[in-house]
């Protein structure tokens, strides 16, 4: 069902979807987004609290309408999709900075996340439910990628295809309660740690790609 997850109403309309085709929700992966590669002091005030919207407001109001399947039955998992966006430039001077690269809001987003996944986590921990956050650990081409410019194809041949983030989410959403939750990470790294995938590359792997702060616990 498609549905425009920046409007509350619309969230409510998916959880209500999924309550009539499958019954009480198990799992949600909250991995939409939006976002505008445009300088704050440029940004239009509508882009911004609609990116807002989608990329933070839409997490917490859908984890919020699945908690009352999720919270009854003692079990579930929530997965939430992050970026290595959230990593910040670290502090000044930026002499050799990129001049307008744009993306503020969407790292502060991703950030923000990735706060609220562990927050969450210890919150409903005592209801046995998983939240987890993980980041691709290289760009993944899709449609938005590509619009962007950050890959150059979807044929494949550079960045993480997607199938390596999808492994990840499953993962997370299937592991016991007790090894996975809280856990902010990178797809191939959790996938080499529980043997997914024998080799790994990119954030969260390479000593010098270590990722932020709450990915390192």
């Amino acid at each position: 069902m498609a549905v425009n997850i920046s409007e509350p109403a619309e969230c409510e309309k998916l959880v209500s979807a999924a309550h009539q085709t499958y019954g009480p929700v198990d799992v949600l992966v909250n991995n939409a987004a939006l976002t505008y590669f445009v300088p704050v002091k440029d940004y239009p005030l509508n882009r911004w609290l609609r990116s807002w919207a989608v990329n933070f407001h839409a997490p917490f109001i859908l984890s919020k309408l699945v908690l009352e399947d999720m919270i009854p039955r003692k079990s579930g998992s929530m997965v939430n999709i992050s970026s290595g966006a959230a990593i910040g430039p670290g502090r000044g001077p930026y002499r050799d900075a990129l001049v307008g690269s744009g993306g503020t809001c969407y790292g502060a987003e991703k950030a923000a996340l990735e706060r609220f996944t562990q927050g969450l986590a210890m919150e409903v921990y005592e209801y046995g439910i998983s939240v987890t956050c993980v980041s691709p650990s290289e760009i993944v081409p899709t449609p938005g990628t590509l619009f962007h410019g950050l890959v150059r194809s979807l044929e494949g041949g550079e960045g993480e295809p997607p199938e390596v983030m999808a492994k990840a989410v499953l993962l997370l959403a299937t592991e016991p309660l007790d090894k996975v939750t809280g856990r902010v990470t990178y797809s191939q790294a959790i996938l080499k740690e529980f043997g997914w995938i024998a080799e790994a590359k990119g954030i969260g792997v390479d000593p010098a790609l270590r990722g932020s702060g709450y990915s390192q616990i």
